[in-house]
C-alpha cells in the first residue's frame, strides 16, 4: 500500500537521519508512538538521559534475578512476575516429569527454554524440545513435560488472545525465518509409548483460578490429527535477523509472536553496525506507548552492565531509557565488532503491574546503575 509523504519539521542543531552522524557530544534520544510503528521524533541532548541522580516514587526501572525465583512442580504454581489484562509473564523452575497434564484456558502461552531440555506430550502428539526454544501453545491445549532433569522456562501468557507471526513485509515470509522451519507435535512412538488406562488429572486455569478435571485414563490418546491449529517450535539459533551496517535497525525488526497487545522479540548475534556514523547499539528511547520486559538467556548483553543469563528488566512507560554508560562508551568506540547476546523482549500496549517476590529476586539498587557515567 502507498504512504504519502509525511510532514517533519526540525529545529535546532540535529542530524540529517535518524541514528547516524550525530551533532558532536551530543546523546539521542527518540520519542515515538506505537512501539516503533508510528510517529517519532529524535531529540539531541547535551546530557545522557539516563544521567539522573534520583529516582524516587513508585515509577522506577526494575531488574530480576530470575535464577533465585522459586521451582513449582506444575506450570500452574510458577510464580507471577508481571501481569496486566492482557498480558502474564512467569518464570517456572521445573525438574522431573510431571504427574498431570495442564491447560491454560486464558489465552495462548509462550514458553521460551532457558535452561534444560526434555519432551513436552500434548493433545497433538511429542515434541522434544532444548535450551533456546520457543514452544507456542494454543489456547486450551493439554499438555505436560518430561524434563531432562532441571529446567527454567519462561512463560508468556497472550490473555484471551492467540500468538501468531508479524506480518514481515516488503522482505517476504522468508525473512527473519521461513515459517517451514517451524516444528509440531508428532504422533511418533514416543506418544504412543505413553497411552495409559490410569487415572489421569488435569489442570485448568480459568480466569486466574484452578480447577481439576480427572479422567480414569489419560486424555492424550489422539491416534493422528489434521489441520491448521497446532503447537509449534522455534528455537532462536534458527533466527536470522534483519541486520545493517549503516544503521541501527528498531527492536521492532525483531519481532517474533504477535498477538494483539503483546509483542514477543528475540535478539539475536550478530554483526554490530560498521558505519563510522551509525549509532552502534539501542538508542535511547521514550517509548511512550508499551512497557518493556527484557529476559537475558545467554551472551554478553552489550547494552547492559551486570547483567547475567537468566536474569531480567522491566522498563514501564514515564521514563527514557537505553544502554548503561560504559556499554555507550564501549559500543561508540567500536570495540566489539558483534554482540553474542540472546535476549526476549515482551513490549506490553497496556502497563503491566509488578507482583511480590521473593527476598534476592529483585535488584533494588538498579536505578543507580545508571549514575557513573564518563561517557
Amino acid at each position: 500500500m502507498k504512504q504519502w509523504l509525511p510532514p517533519m519539521w526540525t529545529d535546532g542543531e540535529t542530524s540529517r537521519q535518524a541514528h547516524c552522524d550525530m551533532p558532536e557530544g551530543t546523546y539521542e534520544r527518540e520519542i515515538g508512538r506505537e512501539g516503533f510503528f508510528g510517529p517519532a521524533s529524535q531529540l539531541h541532548h547535551q546530557h545522557p538521559p539516563t544521567g539522573w541522580i534520583g529516582f524516587d516514587g513508585p515509577l522506577r526501572p526494575h531488574a530480576y534475578d530470575l535464577n533465585n525465583m522459586p521451582g513449582a512442580a506444575s506450570p500452574s504454581a510458577a510464580p507471577l512476575l508481571l501481569s496486566n489484562a492482557a498480558c502474564q509473564i512467569r518464570m517456572w523452575h521445573g525438574e522431573g516429569v510431571m504427574d498431570h497434564l495442564y491447560r491454560n484456558a486464558d489465552g495462548d502461552q509462550v514458553l521460551f527454554v532457558h535452561e534444560g531440555s526434555g519432551h513436552l506430550y500434548c493433545d497433538y502428539g511429542h515434541l522434544e524440545f532444548r535450551d533456546g526454544d520457543y514452544i507456542v501453545l494454543p489456547r486450551a491445549t493439554a499438555w505436560r513435560t518430561e524434563f531432562a532433569g532441571k529446567a527454567s522456562v519462561l512463560m508468556v501468557e497472550a490473555t484471551n488472545d492467540s500468538f501468531g507471526i508479524p506480518n514481515k513485509g516488503p522482505i517476504g515470509r522468508q525473512a527473519i525465518f521461513d515459517p517451514t522451519i517451524l516444528d509440531v507435535p508428532s504422533i511418533d512412538e514416543a506418544f504412543k509409548e505413553q497411552y495409559s488406562e490410569s487415572e489421569t488429572a488435569t489442570v485448568v486455569k480459568r480466569q486466574n483460578q484452578l480447577t481439576t478435571i480427572t479422567h480414569p485414563f489419560n486424555p492424550l490418546d489422539a491416534i493422528g490429527w489434521h489441520g491448521d491449529l497446532a503447537p509449534v517450535k522455534l528455537n532462536w539459533r534458527d533466527i536470522r535477523p534483519i541486520m545493517s551496517a549503516r544503521y541501527h535497525v528498531p527492536p521492532s525488526a525483531h519481532t517474533t509472536w504477535l498477538a494483539g497487545r503483546v509483542v514477543v522479540c528475540t535478539f539475536c548475534p550478530r554483526p554490530i553496525e560498521s558505519d563510522p556514523g551509525a549509532l552502534k547499539l539501542p538508542y535511547y528511547h521514550s517509548n511512550d506507548d508499551y512497557d518493556e520486559f527484557l529476559f537475558y538467556h545467554r551472551g554478553e548483553f552489550f547494552s547492559r552492565d551486570n547483567i547475567h543469563p537468566g536474569m531480567s528488566t522491566f522498563h514501564p512507560v514515564g521514563f527514557p531509557h537505553g544502554p548503561h554508560p560504559k556499554a555507550y562508551k564501549t559500543a561508540m568506540e567500536y570495540a566489539r565488532k558483534d554482540t553474542d547476546e540472546v535476549a526476549v523482549m515482551v513490549d506490553t500496549r497496556d502497563m503491566l503491574n509488578t507482583h511480590e517476590l521473593p527476598d534476592g529476586v529483585e535488584w533494588m539498587d538498579y536505578p543507580d546503575s545508571w549514575k557513573a557515567s564518563d561517557a
